[in-house]
């Protein structure tokens, strides 16, 4: 079997930004406040008009224009969400239908935060065992959607936005592209973040998961870098689940990637769940921050308490 790899990324995000200081407009808090307790300063808020799939489809426009195909290439389509409205169709049908693709494979992953991840390595398998041939792994929530914005613990974390890879073979000979993947969850605390009742509504109990990310994901985040044959030192970027800067800095230090640029755009785009590590992989690639051909850690978390990560090389 051949290795996969990512070949192009992409991102989107709303027009509209929200400031602290509007949410102190709206709830008891302040600049100041957010910025201690959980390091984000704005977020990107779509409007009623601009559905999860339509976040996806552009995310996934740039992607493909990135990587020089056309809508016709794509044989997979995987959008992981946990915001989507209707059961049927899906996300990642609509998203196809968007951009025209003809007949694809298309399936919606839901694991919250840690979706893009999971989706990144169901389609690294599907080729790697030539049931897929180019795939799009998009990750795109709207988490504006399913918050109580009248609650100050969690209006002030959730931003709304969509990344987006296209995955493919490796040439022959080359080495994977996509690292294995390291994925497992804690079922019996899936109840620490949730999205549920109706209307749904975002919830969590903020310490349970920060100390479970700060404490138990360190060495989880190491044995994928053992996985892929390398020491966290050799990385040259660490992208995590942008959760809160508070659990993000003391979490990238464990896991001792000393060399590498740790993705902090959790400051300026807020918890986009399972859109927040594409978002932030493409920003740092569009940036120039990471090169082609560096190895970079991606980590997903949260809701299930799941989690998933992989090294991939930088496209």
């Amino acid at each position: 079997m051949n290795g996969s790899r990512i070949a192009a990324v992409g991102h989107y995000q709303p027009a509209k930004v929200l400031t602290n200081e509007d949410l102190a407009s709206l709830v008891d808090t302040s600049d100041e406040w957010i910025r201690s307790r959980v390091g984000i300063r704005t977020r990107h808020i779509a409007g009623p008009d601009e559905p999860v799939d339509e976040l996806a489809g552009h995310a996934a426009a740039k992607a493909l224009a990135s990587a020089g195909l056309a809508p016709a290439d794509i044989d997979l389509v995987l959008v992981a969400t946990s915001t989507a409205e209707d059961r049927s169709p899906n996300m990642a049908a609509r998203v196809a239908a968007r951009l025209g693709i003809p007949s694809p494979a298309a399936m919606d992953i839901n694991v919250v935060c840690a979706g893009f991840t999971h989706a990144l390595a169901t389609a690294d398998h599907a080729v790697r065992a030539g049931a897929a041939t180019r795939a799009l792994v998009i990750g795109a929530d709207k988490m504006s959607a399913v918050t109580d914005w009248s609650d100050r613990t969690t209006c002030v974390l959730v931003g709304d936005g969509a990344g987006a890879a296209v995955v493919d073979a490796c040439p022959e000979g080359a080495e994977p592209g996509i690292g294995p993947v390291l994925w497992g969850s804690v079922p019996e605390m899936g109840h620490a973040v949730r999205i549920e009742g109706t209307p749904p509504r975002f919830a969590q109990e903020g310490q349970s998961v920060y100390r479970w990310a700060t404490t138990q994901l360190p060495a989880i985040a190491r044995r994928a870098c053992e996985r892929a044959g390398l020491t966290p030192a050799d990385l040259a970027g660490v992208v995590l689940h942008q959760a809160n800067l508070r659990i993000i800095e003391p979490l990238a230090a464990k896991i001792g990637a000393v060399n590498a640029v740790v993705a902090r755009d959790v400051i300026e785009s807020g918890n986009t769940s399972a859109a927040s590590i594409p978002l932030a992989f493409s920003k740092l690639v569009e940036r120039g921050e990471i090169s082609t051909g560096d190895p970079v850690l991606l980590f997903g978390f949260g809701g299930n308490l799941s989690y998933a990560g992989q090294v991939i090389r930088c496209p």
